[in-house]
């Protein structure tokens, strides 16, 4: 389908970020924080519906966007000279990217490319690029199979851990709780090679993600490790509930879903800023460091059973 004849797509006042519950829990490969917020960015320029406000197909939906350094400074509120060098160093990363997604059951790995063009210009301080056909259907808003959220929600994160562990919380938040494998885990962070032992996967990702989170918003987030014998094979989120209520519209019957997510932190740029100050020097550079309480530990018999049978009844 040609850009000319692509329907018009009506867009919500706050940028919202769609993401297929596959590509929410693929394996991002090297992206640093400021490339993954780009990349949010970017997604969130696609979303909209049409005249009838219907969501729009992925061959409906336009493949080229542009982003500015201005825009994105407004979001994040970085130094808006500091967003040039982010921009284009992110189109490089874009570029060069695939995304790994899982597809279980079909038994298959499938590496798909982001971008087919990208295009930084200096002189107006903005990038240009272009979305592969093969990932729109995971960046299309579908009914079903979706995790959405505002982009603002993540700007003040200062760890991508932090980020990509609040994506994986949102496809669970009616819940409450949300069950992941240290595989599970290790893949979704993107850590690789890094933190190989259990001690320093918790401590450099989803420990003090966990802090930064609560500091951000009143979630109660909180974590359990679950054990086969003395190893640590699975993690257990607790976490305050989103609530969804029904509102249903006199005039045209049309029912809609209203979600009340916890509420944000007040003072929270300054809570932030503290932990930033109180850093320890053994914490990677680009993520706050927190002190961690040590969570309950729960041996249990048969973990590995009970973990497949629980992740797969989250899934329905």
């Amino acid at each position: 389908m040609k850009k000319a004849n692509l329907p018009d797509v009506f867009k919500s006042k706050t940028l919202k970020t769609y993401k297929n519950k596959k590509l929410n829990n693929a394996n991002f490969g090297n992206f640093t924080l400021n490339d993954y917020q780009v990349f949010l960015h970017l997604v969130s320029k696609i979303g909209g519906v049409d005249e009838f406000g219907k969501y729009l197909q992925p061959e409906q939906l336009q493949r080229e966007h542009v982003l500015t350094a201005k825009e994105f400074s407004s979001i994040f509120e970085v130094d808006i000279h500091t967003c040039y060098g982010i921009l284009k160093k992110a189109v490089d990363k874009l570029m060069k990217t695939d995304i790994k997604v899982e597809k279980i059951e079909q038994k298959e790995v499938w590496r798909i490319n982001i971008c087919s063009m990208a295009k930084y210009n200096k002189g107006d301080g903005y990038i240009l690029i272009k979305f592969t056909d093969d990932i729109m259907p995971y960046l299309a808003q579908v009914t079903k199979k979706f995790v959405l959220y505002n982009l603002k929600e993540i700007a003040n994160f200062g760890s991508l851990y932090t980020t990509r562990l609040y994506e994986l919380i949102q496809e669970f938040k009616e819940t409450g709780w949300m069950l992941k494998s240290l595989d599970q885990l290790r893949e979704s962070l993107a850590v690789g090679n890094k933190f190989k032992t259990y001690n320093d996967l918790k401590k450099y990702t989803f420990a003090h993600a966990c802090q930064e989170i609560n500091n951000n918003y009143d979630m109660g987030l909180r974590f359990e490790e679950l054990k086969e014998g003395r190893k640590v094979v699975a993690v257990k989120f607790f976490f305050k509930q989103t609530i969804v209520t029904q509102v249903t519209n006199q005039k045209t019957g049309k029912t809609t879903n209203i979600y009340s997510k916890p509420k944000t932190q007040t003072n929270t740029k300054k809570k932030v800023k503290q932990a930033s100050l109180s850093s320890s020097p053994d914490i990677l550079e680009g993520q706050l460091s927190f002190m961690v309480s040590k969570p309950e530990v729960k041996p249990m018999k048969n973990i590995l059973s009970f973990i497949l049978s629980k992740f797969t009844s989250s899934k329905k």
